[in-house]
């Protein structure tokens, strides 16, 4: 009886994410809502354990019913930023009881890295110094993730439509069926013009440009558009890949 209560409660919220994702002013409110508070820096304000995290809530919940269902071995992070989703991804790990995070970023300052070092969850993380497209950076990572039986990638590093579209080249072979690549700030083409003045990336030219790129040169990827529709407010919107094949 239990399960069958559990069954249509499933089968419900399916049918509900649904027709949110078609609701086309619901969704339009949320981007809106996105860049209205995007000047305020609202990722900025939450922290995991201690240390920043930069996301959005939504994204975290979404992040943490991924890991609990895939129990990864392995979940890679390209940019490390203030430590905090390095430290979120090495807590739920160790709640599972297994896995390590490797953290990869170009610039690890030094009182962050001080600060996750002496974070009592750094035994299941390792910090690597590093372009994340580097050739010597890639070997050291295929090197690590061999025989895992379960791999989870995250990039957040550099927003570049390029250098996004290398890390996917990259690291999409060592994602295991069933788990995940996901690539943060796939909103960027959502947002005004005005907000990237002095970057590198653009409303044509961002992560979510290079997702559509890769995904033209693989089958083995699909966007899962129900996380995006469920989530509706979210750094990552078409960003969460979900391996099919190998």
């Amino acid at each position: 009886m239990k399960n069958m209560d559990k069954l249509r409660f499933e089968k419900r919220n399916t049918k509900k994410i649904k027709e949110m994702g078609n609701d086309t002013s619901l969704k339009k409110l949320s981007k809106k809502w996105i860049s209205d508070s995007y000047p305020f820096e609202y990722s900025y304000h939450f922290n995991w354990l201690g240390l920043p995290i930069i996301q959005y809530p939504q994204d975290i919940v979404a992040l943490q019913e991924i890991i609990y269902k895939i129990k990864p071995d392995l979940i890679v992070e390209t940019g490390v930023a203030r430590g905090g989703s390095v430290i979120f991804f090495a807590s739920m790990l160790e709640m599972i009881g297994k896995g390590k995070v490797i953290g990869i970023d170009i610039n690890i300052h030094a009182e962050n890295r001080k600060a996750i070092e002496k974070h009592p969850l750094f035994k299941r993380i390792t910090l690597i110094e590093n372009s994340s497209i580097s050739k010597e950076c890639i070997k050291r990572i295929e090197k690590l993730s061999k025989n895992k039986k379960c791999v989870m990638v995250i990039l957040d590093s550099n927003h570049t439509h390029e250098h996004v579209l290398s890390e996917l080249n990259a690291y999409s072979s060592l994602i295991t069926k069933n788990s995940y690549l996901v690539v943060f700030d796939t909103l960027i083409e959502n947002l005004p013009e005005k907000f990237f003045n002095k970057r590198e990336w653009t409303k044509k030219k961002n992560p979510k440009s290079a997702i559509y790129e890769f995904l033209k040169t693989t089958n083995h990827f699909k966007i899962d558009k129900n996380i995006t529709n469920k989530l509706l407010i979210t750094a990552a919107p078409d960003g969460y890949l979900k391996c099919i094949r190998k």
